[in-house]
């Protein structure tokens, strides 16, 4: 079976952008963690992408793409938020540093953003009228930021050094 790119509305393709954002989040983790890096320098991004990046992405979702739909498939994206803002929180709290809850926090988020992409923004993109998205698109224009990127110092991900 051939994997084709999915056409996505330009009303709402800066999410779809920063899902391969949070992608890439997702195998820096994992790279970390080949490399047997220490888990706080994994933490400190997994922090600092969660507080720049993950967290408005998540509040833009939920305040301008979610607002119009309820139903079950808007209610498990939500209820997928809740669980990676508290596997986040638990992380920065914990004194029980296990390299496993980074792990199963790279693959909560990896199957999240997919199930974003391959089944709600598709199932939206149908009960949203066209005026809908397009008001949708507006609104997540102006509360983009291009110049933000993701400029996390510590390199980790890219061999096993020690921090500058």
């Amino acid at each position: 079976m051939e994997n084709k790119p999915i056409k996505r509305s330009e009303h709402i393709v800066q999410l779809s952008k920063e899902h391969h954002s949070t992608l890439l989040f997702c195998w820096k983790i994992r790279n970390g963690l080949k490399f047997s890096v220490e888990f706080e320098r994994i933490n400190n991004y997994v922090q600092y992408f969660w507080q720049h990046h993950m967290l408005p992405h998540f509040v833009q979702e939920q305040s301008i793409l979610f607002a119009p739909v309820i139903d079950e498939a808007v209610q498990r994206a939500l209820n997928e938020h809740a669980q990676i803002a508290s596997q986040i929180q638990d992380l920065e709290a914990t004194t029980n540093k296990e390299p496993h809850q980074l792990s199963n926090l790279a693959d909560l988020v990896d199957n999240h953003v997919r199930y974003e992409e391959r089944v709600l923004f598709p199932h939206l993109e149908k009960v949203l009228s066209g005026e809908q998205l397009e008001k949708i698109g507006m609104q997540i224009a102006a509360q983009h930021d291009p110049t933000l990127k993701d400029n996390f110092s510590d390199a980790f991900w890219l061999r096993k050094i020690d921090p500058v």
